[in-house]
């Protein structure tokens, strides 16, 4: 999969694609239906397909101070977008003079000028442009003045844990604050995850005979609510099962708030300054302290054993199903 940052990036030569624009943060169910829409239609047609998104989010730009936590980072989103087959990735710099482009001009500088589109697919929110004043509706007009056809993939509805409203980011990022990494999970089709580079903390996991892997996670990061949770920790490409302390450390007075990762039945890992990923699977319990080191360590080792035992059934259902 290519990956341009900028429109001078575009190979001079391209030709005609089917392009799909949007944040696209987390890539959720509802962006996998778009996308992979965006993938067929261009397989039918012949050309290649590509994904427009944003560097940084616009509402950071538009106002200033309101960052959405983020879901996933940029490279990750290109992974889970390559995984559905996507040709191309264009990330576009959002400035404040890209952030003023009229909804016509930014269809020609972008779609027409430089992707050649010949067939755009959008969700039915799609909105576009200065003030986000262009509308699929206006797409579609200004496709038929430009050659090119517009197609329109209705919503996912989500079920019980998200109240029945549609897939959207913003309905991840209210769960994963929540610490309903559960009900995240349903919406995004896998686990959230952050990740970051491993870095030394207070060690006090090793002293208890729990050594964690404390994760630096990236600047406006997603993070679970504070609480114990049962997932995975990923180095390397290899995933681990992992019981997952997210919060300050409570039991010690601590006021950092920390995203740490115990990988289960491993011995003498040694991950400081390697890149790491943590899923979160399942909520455990929240953060609480304890009357002695004793009944920490109770707690401490059944949490590992229901995380045990939740990912193992979880990779077992994923295998028979």
């Amino acid at each position: 999969m290519q990956r341009w940052r900028g429109l001078e990036d575009i190979p001079q030569d391209w030709g005609r694609s089917v392009v799909t624009i949007g944040s696209y943060d987390g890539v959720h169910r509802g962006h996998q239906l778009i996308i992979g829409r965006a993938v067929e239609r261009a397989r039918e047609l012949g050309v290649p397909s590509v994904v427009v998104t944003f560097d940084p989010h616009p509402s950071e730009v538009v106002r200033p101070g309101s960052h959405p936590p983020l879901l996933a980072p940029h490279a990750r989103r290109a992974e889970l977008m390559a995984e559905l087959g996507v040709d191309a990735v264009l990330v576009l710099p959002f400035t404040t003079g890209f952030s003023q482009l009229s909804p016509a001009d930014f269809v020609v500088k972008v779609l027409v000028d430089k992707l050649h589109a010949q067939h755009v697919v959008e969700g039915p929110n799609f909105r576009f442009g200065h003030r986000a004043a262009g509308d699929v509706a206006f797409l579609r007009e200004l496709g038929g003045t430009y050659d090119f056809g517009v197609e329109v993939v209705d919503l996912f509805v989500s079920g019980e844990a998200g109240g029945g409203l549609p897939f959207s980011s913003t309905l991840v990022r209210r769960l994963v604050a929540d610490g309903d990494v559960t009900g995240a999970m349903e919406i995004l089709g896998r686990p959230h995850r952050v990740e970051g580079v491993v870095v030394r903390g207070a060690q006090r996991g090793r002293e208890l005979g729990f050594p964690t892997a404390n994760v630096e996670t990236l600047p406006h990061t997603a993070i679970p609510a504070d609480g114990v949770y049962a997932g995975w920790l990923t180095v390397g490409g290899e995933a681990m099962p992992a019981a997952i302390s997210v919060g300050t450390n409570v039991q010690f007075d601590a006021t950092e708030r920390t995203v740490e990762a115990y990988a289960i039945d491993r011995v003498g890992l040694e991950l400081y300054g390697l890149h790491a990923a943590v899923d979160f699977l399942a909520y455990l319990r929240g953060m609480q302290k304890f009357e002695s080191i004793e009944a920490l360590l109770a707690c401490m080792a059944d949490d590992v054993k229901q995380a045990r035992d939740l990912v193992a059934a979880h990779e077992a259902a994923a295998v028979t199903g």
